[in-house]
């Protein structure tokens, strides 16, 4: 069963979320709350898997709220879950380890099968952003935020995985790797999945960072 919060200060998203979750068996809707601190009440109280968390919040915004949440629960993922697709939010959500970042005209079938990736351990980028996070991503590695990967982790990546980290690092999302390289949804998960462990990284944001910072975005694997 995959325990998930609501917080959205809009009472009737937070409502129709509910309802529209709630019918899927392997869901339990744990709390809904209206701000930050609202969520962390609940987090107090009950074991919480997924908070699906709205950015622009009164009190305690939902950035602020998945930095609290994240030193304080690491279990807990978060998932921003906003209409706003400001280039400081998406930065200040990822930095703080939000595992995926949604815009809320997702459809319900494709939110619930975004609900179990992340609980599984994937992180989700909607495509449509994905070229303003490659974007911070290269602002960040211009400012020197080094990410350090053991080199004798390196041997261990096989050539598909280094394609799937290039695509990482080009800030595109599991949909469209999975049409670069003929590959399934789920296949490129457990590839992100494999590579993650190996390289002993935390999520797919510090992944694309690195990739970005050690030039894997520009290298020809294909004639290695």
């Amino acid at each position: 069963m995959i325990r998930v919060v609501i917080a959205d200060d809009q009472e009737l998203i937070r409502t129709s979320l509910k309802i529209i979750l709630s019918t899927h068996k392997d869901l339990e809707i744990v709390g809904v709350a209206a701000d930050g601190f609202e969520v962390l009440d609940i987090l107090k109280q009950k074991e919480v898997d997924i908070v699906l968390m709205d950015i622009r919040m009164p009190h305690m915004d939902g950035v602020y709220c998945t930095k609290v949440i994240k030193e304080q629960y690491p279990a807990t993922k978060v998932v921003i879950l906003t209409t706003f697709n400001d280039d400081d939010f998406v930065f200040s959500a990822l930095k703080y380890g939000a595992s995926g970042y949604l815009l809320k005209d997702v459809s319900m079938d494709e939110l619930y099968s975004d609900i179990v990736t992340v609980y599984k351990g994937g992180a989700l980028i909607n495509p449509d952003i994905a070229t303003k996070v490659f974007s911070m991503f290269t602002k960040m590695s211009q400012h020197n935020m080094i990410i350090q990967v053991d080199e004798s982790f390196l041997k261990d990546i096989s050539k598909t995985e280094w394609k799937v980290i290039q695509q990482v690092g080009c800030g595109l999302s599991n949909k469209e790797i999975a049409q670069k390289l003929f590959l399934s949804e789920g296949t490129v998960r457990n590839y992100l999945s494999s590579i993650l462990s190996k390289l002993n990284l935390r999520d797919r944001t510090q992944l694309a960072i690195w990739a970005v910072q050690t030039g894997k975005t520009i290298r020809d694997f294909d004639n290695e």
